[in-house]
């Protein structure tokens, strides 16, 4: 029987709509409607670059412009219905999955100590008690509350003194729990103290959980690309669950046309042609998205979906740089029309151009640039820096990269 195939502007369309991106940013961004959105991606990314907001502000933002960064604080430090901790990298997730997460939890608390050794050396583990009983002891601490008589550290994760490094080992391995921000300083509690009472399930459970849930948000995935979403299952068990469930007819298998005309295997729950072929068409706005945003998390998904190959260029030397230090890509219906580099001038509360990529075959036209003056607009009043200043030169021509 042959498979079904999705041509690659409807994977496009419903990747998007799986990724809250195939709407209108419109409506309530708070409370209850916020929680509904950080579920329905399954998490936020958290990152500390502020060039213009930091990511898990940006990933909000571009999907209900409403969104203000004091909307997250309750939910994570009043109401606990989000914790922090880590997916494929630190991130918000909605406390009901929490208990899917004990099982790295104990691996982490074994396996840690040995994978540190090289870098963070072992010093760290003779911290662990006295960290431990100072938070017992004292309440909530930050990294410089603790390591008294310690070379303070950057903050880094190249730079961890060795009480920084237990703290961190503590709440990887869920004897910790971040309880609060002050800025972008975490501090940190017993997990006791701010999480409910969750026991973990069985590990199976775990696996049928974290792979049901990733391929329902990716909507199509290799067995790979399910293991990846939450960075909690291996990839000989995504591989094997994908197996038994297609064996159930649970899920099916589906050509996906990439954006450079091959087709491309993968798993999708029964039905996926349909939902395809009635997603919702986009919005023709532009939108800045953040470079962790979740749709362009894998770049090799980018570059198959949507012929877009984007780096971060944060530890590439300036002079190695293609485009530059912390570059925003820009949304266009279901299409990703280009990159432009700017940062806040916050002191003139000026939001600052320097630089736009326009993709291969993407004019920037008035009607496009219109829409672009429009975001910006919308992108300065969200971070307090409602003048636009455009560099001289800012435009770039178009090239072939």
């Amino acid at each position: 029987m042959a498979l079904a195939r999705i041509d690659n502007r409807a994977a496009r369309r419903l990747f998007l709509d799986r990724h809250a991106l195939a709407e209108q940013p419109t409506g309530p961004a708070k409370g209850a409607d916020l929680l509904t959105l950080i579920r329905r991606l399954g998490f936020v990314q958290v990152d500390s670059i502020n060039t213009v907001e930091r990511a898990h502000h940006m990933i909000l933002w571009a999907r209900r412009q409403s969104y203000r960064p004091r909307n997250l604080k309750p939910l994570l430090e009043r109401d606990r219905l989000l914790f922090e901790h880590w997916t494929h990298d630190a991130s918000v997730i909605p406390t009901e999955f929490l208990p899917h997460w004990h099982h790295r939890f104990a691996h982490n608390y074994v396996t840690i100590p040995e994978r540190w050794k090289d870098w963070q050396g072992t010093a760290f583990r003779e911290k662990v008690d006295d960290v431990l009983k100072q938070i017992e002891t004292r309440g909530a601490v930050s990294t410089a509350d603790v390591g008294e008589g310690e070379a303070r550290s950057s903050g880094g994760w190249w730079d961890w003194n060795p009480t920084k490094a237990a703290l961190e080992y503590l709440w990887h391995s869920g004897r910790l729990a971040v309880c609060r921000r002050d800025g972008f300083t975490k501090h940190y509690d017993l997990a006791e103290r701010v999480y409910p009472a969750c026991p973990g399930p069985p590990r199976a459970e775990t696996v049928d959980w974290a792979c049901r849930a990733a391929l329902d948000r990716l909507g199509f995935a290799t067995s790979g690309e399910i293991a990846a979403f939450w960075a909690k299952v291996s990839p000989e068990e995504a591989k094997d669950w994908c197996a038994q469930a297609l064996k159930r007819g649970e899920i099916e298998e589906v050509l996906i046309d990439c954006a450079d005309g091959t087709a491309r295997r993968s798993f999708a729950f029964p039905g996926l042609a349909e939902s395809a072929a009635t997603a919702p068409e986009p919005p023709d706005r532009l939108r800045v998205l953040s470079p962790f945003d979740p749709a362009l998390r894998d770049r090799k998904r980018a570059v198959r979906l949507f012929d877009f190959d984007y780096r971060i260029e944060v530890f590439v030397p300036a002079a190695k740089r293609r485009y530059g230090y912390y570059v925003f890509p820009l949304l266009e219906g279901d299409r990703l029309v280009g990159r432009i580099d700017m940062k806040c001038a916050r002191a003139e509360e000026t939001l600052v151009v320097s630089a736009l990529w326009p993709e291969k075959g993407v004019r920037f036209g008035k009607g496009r640039l219109a829409r672009l003056e429009a975001e910006l607009e919308r992108l300065g009043r969200f971070t307090g820096c409602p003048s636009i200043r455009f560099q001289d030169g800012w435009l770039r021509d178009e090239k072939v990269l």
